[in-house]
C-alpha cells in the first residue's frame, strides 16, 4: 500500500481509538447526557471502508456509530457536541450517540433499531439507481441483525435491483451478551450471499489493509452497476456491548487479551515502521495532531451552548 495512504488510515483509526476512549471518560465523569456504544477495537472496519467512498456517497450506520460518522468525514467537534447535547452540532443535540444524522457529509443516521439500516441503505439505493446519481450506499451492521428479517429482505431486494449497495457485517462475536455461536448454527455470515446469488467476502476486520481492498472491489462493483456485495469483517470490541457494561460475565479475559494483541491500530503502526519506510517522526507527528484535533473538539463541545428552549418544536414533522 501506499505509504501516504496507509499513514492516513493509521491517522483516521487513531481519531476513532482517541475519540472513543476520550467519550468514556467524560461518559464516566458524568458530562455526557444518554447512553453511549463504544468503537473500540473497530476502528478498521469503518477507516478501511469509508476511505473508498465519496463524500457524495451514503453511509448508513448502527447504535455503535461515531466511528462510522467520523470515518465518513463528520468533523470530530460535531460528533462530540452531538453527544453533549449542545446545538453546534449536525442534529442540535436532538439525536445523540444513537440517532445522529450529518445528510452534508454523507451520513445518513446512526440507528437505535438492530438491522434498521439495512432495508433504508437499500432504499437509497434504489434512489440513487434510478436518479442515476452514481452513489453508492454502505450499509453497516453487527452479528446480531442477520437473523433478522430486515438483513434477508434488504439483501434480496439489493439483488433482485442490481442495486449500488454494499452491505457490512461488522461479526464482534456478541450481539450484546449472546454470543453468536449460540444464536445461529451458520455463523459463516459471508456463506449466506449466497443464498442471494452475491458475492460474499470474509476479510480480518483486524487488517485494514485487507479490509481496504476487499471494500474497494465492493464499491468499485456497485458504482459501476455490478450490484451489492455482502462483507463480513471479523472484528472485536474491547469494551462492553455499552459503556456501564464491563464485558466480562459472557467473555473469557483470556479472549478479551487475545483480541486486544491484534489491535489493529497497533499492528499497521509496527507495518508502518518496520516494513512501509514510515520514520518515527512521521508517526509521532501523527499522533501529535491527533490529540490536538481531539483536545480541539472536546473544547468546542464543551464551550457550544445548549438548544434555545424556544426550539423545541422546531423540526417536527407532525
Amino acid at each position: 500500500m501506499d505509504k501516504k495512504l496507509a499513514l492516513t488510515l493509521y491517522q483516521k483509526m487513531l481519531q476513532l481509538r482517541e475519540f472513543e476512549l476520550k467519550v468514556q471518560e467524560l461518559y464516566r465523569r458524568g458530562l455526557l447526557p444518554g447512553f453511549v456504544h463504544l468503537y473500540v477495537g473497530e476502528e478498521a472496519v469503518a477507516v478501511g471502508v469509508c476511505a473508498n467512498l465519496q463524500p457524495t456517497d451514503l453511509v448508513y450506520s448502527t447504535h455503535r456509530g461515531h466511528g462510522h460518522a467520523l470515518a465518513k468525514g463528520v468533523p470530530g467537534r460535531e460528533v462530540m457536541a452531538e453527544l453533549w447535547g449542545k446545538s453546534t452540532s449536525s442534529s442540535g443535540g436532538r439525536g445523540g450517540s444513537m440517532h445522529m444524522y450529518a445528510p452534508e457529509y454523507g451520513f445518513m443516521g446512526t440507528n437505535g433499531i438492530v438491522g434498521a439500516g439495512i432495508p433504508l441503505a437499500t432504499g437509497a439505493a434504489l434512489s440513487a439507481q434510478l436518479r442515476k446519481s452514481g452513489q453508492v450506499v454502505v450499509a453497516f451492521f453487527g452479528d446480531g441483525a442477520v437473523n433478522s428479517g430486515s438483513f434477508h429482505e434488504g439483501l434480496n431486494f439489493g439483488a433482485v435491483w442490481n442495486l449500488p449497495v454494499v452491505y457490512v457485517c461488522e461479526n464482534n462475536l456478541y450481539a450484546t451478551e449472546m454470543a453468536f455461536r449460540r444464536a445461529t448454527k451458520n455463523t459463516s455470515v459471508q456463506s449466506r450471499a449466497a443464498a442471494y446469488k452475491l458475492p460474499g467476502v470474509e476479510v480480518d476486520g483486524s487488517d485494514v489493509v485487507a479490509i481496504h481492498a476487499a471494500a474497494r472491489a465492493a464499491i468499485e462493483q456497485a458504482r459501476s452497476g455490478g450490484g451489492p456485495t455482502l462483507i463480513e469483517a471479523k472484528t472485536y470490541r474491547f469494551v462492553g456491548h455499552h459503556e456501564g457494561d464491563p464485558g466480562t460475565s459472557y467473555r473469557t479475559r483470556e479472549e478479551v487479551e487475545e483480541w486486544k494483541g491484534r489491535c489493529p491500530i497497533k499492528s499497521l503502526r509496527n507495518k508502518l515502521l518496520q516494513d512501509g519506510g514510515v520514520s518515527l517522526e512521521s508517526v509521532e507527528q501523527v499522533e501529535r495532531e491527533v490529540h490536538e484535533w481531539l483536545d480541539e473538539a472536546v473544547q468546542f463541545a464543551r464551550e457550544s451552548p445548549e438548544p434555545e428552549a424556544s426550539t423545541v418544536y422546531d423540526h417536527i414533522y407532525s
